[in-house]
């Protein structure tokens, strides 16, 4: 008996090595069968995931048991569960929906599905949070923007090849903007979740020494936005209208201290709204996430402003006017490369004026525009008195136009060039007195700048050393000079109704072509919501 148990447990132990190394792989070759599988189903559509699972035979990243695949699968639900902060969609991104899913996948065709969708929202969430949601000039024609798209399998190589947490958050934009942007959006939804900024003031306007309610309401509100310290006073005294001129100065209105309608406007406008306007900016950051320049020049349409930046720091910033708000005379975003000035400019009239402006002048009186050359395909001047522009309709007119360069030129003295198919440009101008006007929307689409002189000085600094005496000896001439820049400046027309200053200054400005409004939204119809609001 004891020798035949003895063969007994041998041979059921072979029995059980047998089933280990031959019925049980069998197994786990069929379910590995039966994953890849559904991988390739899944992925078929889609030709950079097929692209990415075929070279890995169709092996998974996300759905295993090893190390990394956990490390995988922990990193991206923890970006997750920061989007919300970023301003992605809640919805599409949700941690916990994710999870469960995962959690309800059992069989390894459910495995090999989820598999794949998860590659599919990996991706998603990397070119959303890299390079934005939307295409630009799907939703504003007049955004030019070139959002420098990045291949999406690189996504998935890159990702595979180093720390999954630390890829990332290496894809969010790493311009200090994007970042002090973030930081006030995550503070101002806190501030919304604790009851935002108060009741709206009811008083339309109020002027300095008045008293009563409507006083303390705007004294509370300043106060609450972070315009003035706490204060019992319920008059509108000096503190007040030091704390209504810092509200003015960082929401682009006219600094008088009077909190007159358009003041009282601004103050009333809710967290929610922007908070929106926050959003839309840091989607705007997104679409230029690419180096601009250690010194550029930004130009920011809605501030009314043209800077020179170097390295995050304005060395030089001056007022600017903007197109007209008319559909045909918006001035377009877009960035190039800013190569020579002109200095005593010629100004070559856009056909749309010569047609639409002054040719009707021409035809009630060929004496009207006396100041403007009319040439030939030539460039000859012709003699006006002998030609019937009545003959003429906008189609047919065979003439150019231009104004030589004078004091009175449209251009002003000098004119700032980078080369783009839409004739836009930097100039001096003549009009100084529309300067002063708080909204400043009054140019056929070019930008002019209230100190061009100075603006040129800045940049010639770079290669002269003495760039006013230098540039003053040109403008003397009378003769129209091109002057190269020895190093082009990248330039970038932009428009942020919402935007910081290097100190962390929260700004806001009026969206004075309705762009952001737009932006807005096409961002909500893609899931983007304000957190911290029910419905």
């Amino acid at each position: 008996m004891p020798i035949i148990n003895i063969k007994f447990q041998r041979i059921s132990a072979m029995l059980i090595i047998f089933l280990v190394f031959s019925v049980f792989p069998q197994t786990i070759a069929a379910q590995n069968t039966a994953f890849r599988q559904a991988v390739a189903e899944a992925a078929e559509r889609e030709a950079p995931l097929i692209e990415f699972y075929r070279t890995r035979k169709f092996e998974g990243i996300w759905t295993g048991t090893t190390r990394i695949d956990r490390s995988r699968r922990n990193a991206l639900l923890a970006a997750f569960a920061g989007a919300g902060d970023h301003g992605l969609p809640l919805s599409k991104y949700d941690p916990e929906i994710l999870m469960a899913r995962l959690m309800a996948a059992s069989t390894p065709a459910e495995k090999g599905a989820m598999e794949v969708e998860m590659s599919r929202l990996f991706l998603s969430y990397a070119s959303d949070i890299q390079t934005g949601i939307l295409t630009p000039i799907e939703v504003v024609p007049e955004i030019r923007r070139d959002v420098q798209l990045r291949p999406l399998l690189g996504y998935l190589k890159d990702f595979l090849s180093g720390a999954p947490a630390s890829f990332l958050a290496s894809l969010p934009p790493s311009s200090p903007e994007y970042a002090r942007l973030l930081r006030e959006k995550v503070s101002l939804e806190d501030l919304l979740a604790h009851g935002g900024w108060g009741p709206s003031i009811l008083s339309s306007s109020l002027a300095v020494g008045a008293s009563g309610a409507g006083v303390v309401d705007l004294r509370d509100r300043l106060f609450t936005m972070g315009y003035m310290e706490r204060s019992a006073t319920q008059t509108y005294d000096s503190t007040v209208q030091a704390a209504v001129r810092r509200f003015q100065q960082a929401h682009g209105l006219s600094e008088d201290g009077e909190a007159g309608s358009k003041t009282m406007s601004e103050l009333n406008v809710s967290v929610v709204s922007r908070l929106q306007q926050i959003i839309v900016a840091m989607e705007r950051e997104r679409w230029m996430n690419n180096p601009r320049g250690e010194r550029h020049i930004w130009v920011n349409l809605v501030d009314f402003s043209a800077a020179v930046i170097d390295n995050d720091r304005v060395t030089f910033q001056t007022r600017s006017v903007i197109g007209a708000t008319n559909d045909d005379r918006q001035t377009p975003e877009f960035s190039d490369v800013m190569e020579f000035m002109v200095i005593n400019p010629s100004w070559y009239v856009p056909r749309s004026i010569i047609v639409n402006e002054y040719l009707p002048a021409l035809q009630i009186d060929t004496n009207s525009i006396d100041h403007i050359e009319i040439t030939d395909q030539s460039g000859f001047t012709i003699d006006r008195s002998k030609v019937n522009f009545n003959q003429f309709n906008p189609s047919t007119f065979p003439y150019s136009m231009r104004q030589p360069p004078s004091l009175s030129n449209a251009l002003g003295l000098v004119k700032f060039i980078f080369p783009n198919e839409y004739n836009i440009y930097l100039h001096d101008t003549p009009a100084k007195s529309l300067f002063g006007r708080e909204v400043r929307a009054f140019s056929h689409g070019c930008v002019r700048l209230n100190d061009p002189f100075d603006f040129a000085y800045a940049l010639l600094a770079a290669q002269e050393t003495d760039p006013k005496s230098v540039f003053q000896t040109y403008v003397q001439t009378g003769q129209e000079v091109r002057v190269n820049l020895v190093e082009p400046i990248p330039v970038h027309l932009v428009y942020r109704t919402a935007f910081t200053l290097t100190t962390g200054q929260l700004n806001f400005r009026r969206d004075v072509y309705n762009r952001d409004s737009r932006i807005w939204n096409a961002l909500a119809n893609q899931g983007v919501a304000v957190r911290g609001i029910d419905g």
